[in-house]
């Protein structure tokens, strides 16, 4: 025998009470009823019934209140509202809260039975609309979940055959994902590494390194060199939720032409250093073997000129050569600011030929750096030279120094042309030259290179910020000394 529909009744009108029940009864259906709120909640929650009638006024409380709070745990539940008097403004306030309709005296039961049999159907519609709807979403999710597994199974395949080393560790550095590069790069081809912290997998130097820097800022170039004589750039990106990635490309074609390129470019700055120092001694004897007219004075001179330009060119390219090579190496103790009142004696003529101002300041209490006393000179001088070469006549240079979190800062401001944006990050390469001086003013393109070999052997900084039109800023930041650190870098470059 089929289950009877169960039908709730809450309400405070007896005669109504009792002609709804007849009329349902009639028609098989079951009715319970429930007397005051807190029997209704009962029901509703242990019964569920299939559909409920509500006094316009039940316990005390609007019908359409406790309806609302019947259909917040079950929006398919058919719910009428009963009144003793028929209202337009009742029946619009029913439909807008989501019930099935009113009833009004006088009750027929034809009225009854035919509104709850309406009530019933439309529940029955609307559950078996959802069930397809449940379904058919369903076999959706389900063709997406092939789909995004075979998508995934793809992406593995492109993954694990990326011909570049790539690691993706957990917040923790535990390996996620690692593809063959990196396996064949490190040789643990066969192992399963997933789950595995990434320093004790990998034990290098150079990998330790790169994760201790990474911490800090994202890195773009990294060595990793191998006693095979394989050389690695590797790259350390943070991702956020997720932990970081680590890639690798090989470069060991690259190191090898530029060690190439390096020892013909030193080769050829040696030989010709002695046919320059025969022309330049020629050139002056010139004078002492007779009497030169005026324009023959004139090419002479332009000759001396050309020569010296030659000549500091070659003696670049051979300090770029020995920085390359970690030749002069010797470090001591150095007061930077000594330094630069020798550099800014350097420049004191060219400074007073172009009528240019020097403003210098200097921070007190200095702590010392530990240097090559040369080679620092060198980067003053280098960027105090180009700050006067790239100013217009009447302008001020800025210069200051200052010490901050066991670094000294020194910065050299200028009022020249200034760098365009898309051009700063190169500044720095060998032989390159801003396009919107380069025509104007002569110069080989190696002094920030040389500038930049100097600040990174000595473990520091150097960048610029410039705007057209209102001159560049050069910063250079150096570890001050300390002793400790001081015998672990000497070890390390051991």
């Amino acid at each position: 025998m089929a289950k009877r529909d169960l039908i709730l009744l809450a309400l405070d009108d007896e005669r109504a009470l009792k002609s709804i029940q007849d009329a349902l009864q009639t028609v098989s259906y079951e009715t319970t009823n429930a007397s005051d709120r807190t029997i209704l909640k009962k029901i509703i929650k242990e019964t569920i019934p299939a559909l409920v009638i509500i006094e316009e006024q039940f316990d005390g409380i609007p019908g359409i209140k406790s309806a609302g709070e019947i259909l917040e745990r079950f929006p398919a539940m058919p719910i009428f509202i009963y009144s003793e008097q028929e209202s337009f403004v009742l029946y619009k306030d029913v439909i807008q809260a989501g019930l099935s309709g009113c009833l009004y005296p006088p009750l027929r039961n034809e009225d009854i039975t035919s509104a709850v049999e309406r009530g019933l159907n439309r529940a029955r519609l609307l559950g078996d609309w959802l069930r397809r709807e449940v379904k058919r979403t369903t076999a959706s999710l389900k063709r997406r979940a092939k789909l995004t597994k075979s998508e995934l199974n793809r992406y593995q395949i492109i993954f694990a055959n990326i011909q570049d080393g790539v690691v993706i560790l957990d917040e923790e550095e535990r390996i996620l994902l690692i593809n063959k590069g990196m396996e064949v790069a490190f040789e643990l081809s066969g192992k399963d590494l997933r789950g595995k912290l990434f320093s004790t997998v990998i034990d290098h130097p150079d990998v330790s390194s790169l994760l201790n820097r990474g911490q800090s800022l994202p890195l773009k170039y990294h060595t990793i060199n191998f006693d095979d004589g394989r050389t690695y750039n590797a790259q350390y990106t943070p991702i956020g939720g997720i932990g970081s990635v680590i890639t690798m490309q090989e470069i060991s074609n690259l190191k090898q032409l530029d060690r190439l390129k390096n020892e013909f470019v030193n080769t050829i700055s040696h030989d010709l250093r002695s046919p320059l120092t025969a022309v330049l001694g020629y050139t002056d004897l010139l004078n002492r073997v007779g009497s030169l007219n005026e324009q023959q004075l004139e090419f002479l001179n332009k000759i001396r000129l050309s020569m010296d330009s030659i000549t500091a060119l070659v003696n670049d390219l051979l300090d770029m050569s020995r920085l390359e090579a970690g030749f002069d190496t010797r470090r001591e103790h150095l007061k930077l600011e000594n330094i630069l009142k020798i550099a800014q004696a350097t420049v004191e003529p060219q400074l007073k030929l172009k009528d240019m101002e020097l403003h210098t300041s200097i921070g007190k209490k200095l702590p010392e750096l530990n240097g090559n006393p040369i080679r620092i000179r060198q980067v003053l001088d280098n960027l105090l030279a180009n700050a006067v070469k790239y100013s217009p006549e009447g302008s001020t240079i800025r210069v200051s120094l200052k010490s901050e979190d066991n670094q000294i800062i020194f910065s050299v401001s200028d009022e020249g042309a200034g760098i365009p944006l898309s051009e700063q990050p190169r500044v720095f390469e060998k032989f390159y030259r801003a396009s919107n001086v380069s025509k104007k003013v002569g110069g080989s393109g190696l002094g920030l290179a040389i500038v930049k070999s100097v600040v990174d052997w000595h473990q520091g900084r150097v960048w610029v910020e410039s705007k057209l039109g209102e001159g560049s800023t050069f910063f250079v930041v150096l570890p001050t000394y300390n002793s400790t650190r001081n015998k672990t870098l000497n070890k390390l470059k051991k």
